[in-house]
């Protein structure tokens, strides 16, 4: 490390520790650090050592060599993604930026090996002075420094200044007043040599690509192409200049218009899901308010359902009460007066008690046992789901069904009650309906359906019943057997009209075994081995039928039975006859000839 950067180095040390916003916390001696680009963004402290990373963010060199490493290619050193000040690297090692998260190569020489941020030490140089009331002198360290080097980038007070300007080395060296680099902000140093100390970086080697001193050009630069920096500064600054003006400004101007476009989208889709949350909350409040006032509407309904049937109960109980007392009064007195009174007695009052008893008999309130009671309240349910129009303009659900079951107007739908087929599923629908003809709406009723075999008792079928819970009950059966049966549908324990119903099953299709042919003759080439179930026969041995020959049916048939209708169902063997060149199917033993075993060819 040069003596310069040494000096530098101790003025750091010095320094307060801070923080990278305006409201920085004070440092050890009170004073607050006001300048953003003299602070680590890792640390928060004033840089030390400042190393320029790939991707352009300056962190202090300790602070680099504590990152984790992001990828190794050999190995680490001692947990840390960089060796310690000196050591070199053995492997590639790759960290992430603390500012950006990109992937940064640290070279082999180590953090060392990265470029230094000089802007960075001019940062924390003026934050020091700016900071500090008076600076100490770095040559004698008695008086307070009044001026500064910017060649030896050293503080002085009066009498080092004296000094340093009658030394020959130092006598061509510009000192500036420390009060007029406070009042201009800004501190301009010269670059020095790392391997001579006091050296100025003047000249550039073309070949190393790399600023020198003039010691440097002498010694390891001697036969490379070096020129001043002043000569080489507006092609290399052009370069730079042109990517930042030509490309990237014109970039940055649209990444900050489209980023501003983000912001502003951002703010207008905020702005929209608070008054979209606005509008759900109100219509959640609305929609709460409507669903009060429809439950206050429903309980007021069946507070009055309730009134009336209880009101309707009470007249029906009254009447009873009086009825029976009535008939009871009656019978009592007649019974009385047959048990107690003598043959003068009844005779005499006869006359009264048959007028009491035919009024009682006639006029008397005597409903029928069906209809005592009729009202349990099982026809008042709550339907949930059901549309119940709207409230305040929300859409409603759930009303009170009153609807009472009316056994006549039940119906049956479906051809599943009428007839079946033997094996096959049977289907058919009950629909229970109210005194008006509508529909139920709801389920819960309880059905039953028994199914007998009208001429074989023991021959039940098994119905299944489903409740659509929409007042229809779907019913399905499978018969085994055919013939007719006796079908009971009872709504509590009370037949529907028409109950019993009769259904006709059928027998199971008997497809045909055999071929669609002309005669056996034809169909199997000639042989004589080839069977046919119609009635015709053939001469010189030959077991089926031929065209012409007696007992052919004169027309197509079916080997397996002899029927001539193709689309027909397989004929049993034991009926069939033949009559007048057709065949047809009778009751009754058949032709030996149908027994006979069908050949299919």
């Amino acid at each position: 490390m040069s003596h310069c950067d040494q000096i530098l180095e101790k003025d750091v040390d010095s320094s307060p520790t801070a923080t990278t916003n305006s409201s920085s916390k004070n440092g050890d001696n009170g004073d607050v650090v006001v300048n953003a680009r003299a602070v680590c963004r890792v640390c928060k402290c004033l840089y030390r050592e400042p190393k320029i990373m790939q991707c352009l963010h300056t962190f202090c060199a300790d602070c680099v060599r504590q990152l984790e490493p992001f990828s190794v290619s050999s190995g680490v050193h001692n947990g840390k993604a960089v060796p310690l000040e000196g050591e070199p690297l053995s492997s590639a090692v790759t960290v992430l930026c603390p500012e950006c998260d990109s992937e940064v190569d640290i070279p082999l020489s180590g953090v060392d090996g990265l470029t230094t941020d000089h802007l960075a030490l001019d940062e924390v140089f003026l934050e020091t002075l700016m900071s500090k009331n008076s600076v100490v002198c770095d040559l004698c360290s008695d008086g307070d420094a009044e001026k500064r080097c910017e060649v030896c980038s050293v503080n002085l007070c009066e009498f080092c200044i004296q000094a340093h300007r009658r030394q020959k080395r130092t006598s061509s060296h510009t000192v500036q007043c420390l009060e007029d680099l406070k009042t201009k902000g800004c501190l301009s140093r010269p670059v020095l040599c790392s391997l001579h100390p006091g050296q100025e970086l003047r000249l550039f080697c073309e070949p190393c690509d790399l600023p020198v001193c003039l010691e440097c050009a002498a010694t390891f630069h001697r036969d490379h192409r070096c020129l001043p920096t002043r000569d080489v500064i507006d092609r290399h600054g052009g370069r730079i200049r042109d990517l930042v003006t030509g490309r990237l400004r014109p970039r940055l101007d649209q990444l900050e218009e489209s980023l501003r476009k983000v912001d502003l989208s951002q703010e207008a889709l905020q702005t929209r899901v608070d008054a979209a949350v606005d509008e759900v909350r109100s219509f959640a409040r609305g929609y709460a308010s409507a669903v009060e006032s429809h439950c206050l509407l429903l309980l007021r309904r069946l507070e009055e359902l309730g009134l009336q049937r209880r009101s309707h109960l009470h007249l029906q109980r009254a009447q009873l009460q009086q009825a029976l007392s009535d008939t009871r009064g009656g019978v009592e007195f007649a019974e009385r007066l047959l048990t107690c009174g003598s043959d003068a007695e009844i005779l005499s009052a006869k006359d009264v008690t048959l007028r009491r008893l035919a009024v009682l008999m006639e006029t008397g309130y005597n409903p029928p046992p069906a209809t005592v009671c009729p009202d349990d309240g099982s026809s008042i349910c709550f339907l949930p789901r059901e549309s119940a129009g709207d409230v305040a303009g929300y859409p409603m659900v759930g009303v009170i069904h009153t609807k009472t079951l009316e056994l006549s107007r039940c119906t049956i739908e479906g051809e599943g009650l009428q007839r079946g087929r033997e094996g096959q599923r049977g289907e058919f629908t009950l629909v229970c309906r109210d005194s008006a003809g509508e529909q139920m709406g709801h389920g819960g009723e309880a059905v039953l359906v028994s199914m007998v075999h009208k001429e074989k008792k023991d021959c039940r079928v098994e119905a299944a019943v489903v409740d659509n819970s929409d007042g229809s009950y779907s019913v399905s059966y499978t018969p085994m057997e055919p013939g007719p049966y006796s079908v009971w549908v009872c709504v509590k324990a009370l037949h529907v009209k028409g109950s019993p119903f009769v259904l006709n099953v059928r027998r199971q299709v008997r497809w045909h075994r055999g071929t669609f042919h002309c005669c056996s003759f034809c169909s199997s080439g000639g042989s004589k081995e080839a069977r046919c179930g119609c009635t015709g026969t053939m001469p010189g041995g030959f077991q089926g039928c031929g065209h012409g020959h007696k007992g052919h049916p004169g027309k197509p048939h079916w080997s397996c039975c002899g029927s001539t209708v193709e689309a027909s169902e397989c004929l049993p063997q034991s009926v069939i006859t033949a009559v007048g060149g057709t065949i047809t199917a009778v009751g009754g033993t058949g032709s030996p000839r149908g027994q006979l075993r069908t050949v299919e060819l």
